[in-house]
């Protein structure tokens, strides 16, 4: 008997103080990893950006999967870095010396072009693909420097998304660490994984750097949403709401962020808080958004309005096989019917804002991923890459959470919040 129980005490000390610890997910899941970037690879078009993506990243998930097997703690730095290298810089590089990227770096170059020539960064009359900007007027900043430096690889607007979300998670860790004894990349999670490991691990996720190495928009985005409810866990209503200001001045996947993290701030820090982050966050979005729209109305609603629902003349290039693309193909008047049902369910997620509105900001980012699913899963024109959302919104709250040790202004203390905090 004695034996038994020391037996299990010894496993459950050398695999961090659980006995539930000892299993291993690292390197399974980078098998999976593998196994998806493969896929990806063998079934994208020829010649392509994500063909090579898929099977340089297969490779490179291939190989962490090793360097984790041969570990013995899970989900440490080294196969993080492995990951990072071989899903994202190795491709990343290979892809900027050959000039081969996603169709949406040329876009966002060229409105920045058309934004400082015409005070618009909109085609007037787009009929191509290519002359489509579905984004909203902060994104044509990452082609700045392709317009004031010309066309050179450190002024490609796919290295800025890069920058920018790096610089957002960057920010996020930061305000998480802000006020403990240790740095950000000292401060552990209850698994043992760091702030600096555990923005490795996020990275090398295939729906992060699939878009990160090919030069996808959502990057930044979801980056500056990770910032706002960093700001939100950390109870500073005024920068969460600048942040996800900014993100919604990006592009309108943001703006359902903006109704759940009022929310949130509304029950832990009150109604000042909560008007707070909503000034910021429209105040930011409209100054950023209305005087482009006011410049060419027309161009505005048809690139940013109609062609991202695929409600405009040319069909957009956002095509996968989900629910709303099927009812808008097979069903008649499927556009209407989609449109009614992404309705449907907005009403729903703010009617549960109102009657049982979350009370953490691990709550919120649930709450915001349920949204954007069903709205990615019933749009008529939408991208399986487009998971970046929901996948982040459930994934990296729940480690922020690990790495804020200090409740926030507005959290009651000796109450069932701070348990909900960490749910």
């Amino acid at each position: 008997m004695s034996t038994a129980v020391d037996a299990r005490e010894s496993g459950t000390a050398a695999t961090g103080g659980s006995p539930r610890a000892g299993r291993r997910w690292d390197w399974p899941v980078l098998v999976v990893c593998a196994v998806s970037a493969l896929v990806v690879g063998l079934l994208s078009p020829a010649d392509t950006s994500q063909e090579a993506w898929g099977l340089a990243a297969a490779l490179g998930y291939g190989c962490a999967a090793l360097v984790a097997a041969r570990s013995s703690v899970p989900w440490a730095p080294a196969p993080a870095v492995v990951a990072v290298v071989g899903a994202v810089v190795v491709p990343l590089l290979y892809l900027t010396v050959i000039s081969k990227e996603q169709m949406e770096v040329g876009v966002v170059e060229r409105a920045a072009d058309l934004l400082f020539a015409s005070g618009s960064p909109y085609h007037h009359t787009p009929h191509m693909v290519r002359d489509f900007n579905p984004y909203l007027p902060g994104m044509a900043c990452f082609g700045i420097p392709h317009m004031l430096f010309g066309d050179t690889p450190f002024t490609s607007a796919r290295l800025w998304f890069l920058a920018g979300f790096l610089a957002a998670v960057a920010g996020a860790i930061r305000v998480l660490a802000s006020g403990r004894e240790t740095d950000a990349g000292r401060v552990g999670t209850p698994r043992g994984v760091t702030g600096r490991t555990g923005v490795l691990w996020l990275i090398a996720c295939p729906v992060v750097a699939l878009p990160l190495t090919i030069g996808g928009v959502d990057p930044p985005v979801i980056g500056l949403m990770c910032l706002a409810l960093a700001f939100t866990q950390r109870g500073d209503a005024g920068r969460a709401g600048l942040a996800l200001g900014a993100a919604a001045a990006l592009k309108w996947t943001a703006w359902p962020a903006i109704p759940v993290l009022v929310a949130v701030l509304a029950v832990r820090g009150g109604r000042r808080a909560a008007l707070k982050c909503a000034a910021g966050s429209v105040g930011i979005a409209l100054i950023t958004v209305l005087p482009v729209a006011l410049v060419d109305s027309v161009a505005f609603y048809r690139n940013v309005v109609l062609y991202p629902l695929g409600l405009g003349p040319t069909a957009s290039s956002a095509q996968s096989p989900l629910l709303g693309h099927l009812i808008a193909v097979l069903v008649p008047h499927g556009e209407a019917v989609t449109m009614a049902l992404i309705a449907l369910s907005a009403a729903a997620v703010g009617l549960s804002l109102l009657i049982r509105p979350p009370r953490s900001a691990v709550a919120g980012a649930d709450r915001l991923a349920l949204g954007l699913t069903l709205a990615i899963a019933l749009s008529p024109a939408t991208r399986i890459g487009y998971a970046i959302y929901p996948i982040v919104l459930l994934t990296w709250p729940r480690f922020a959470a690990a790495l804020s040790a200090d409740v926030p202004d507005g959290q009651p203390h000796g109450t069932d919040q701070a348990a909900d905090w960490r749910a």
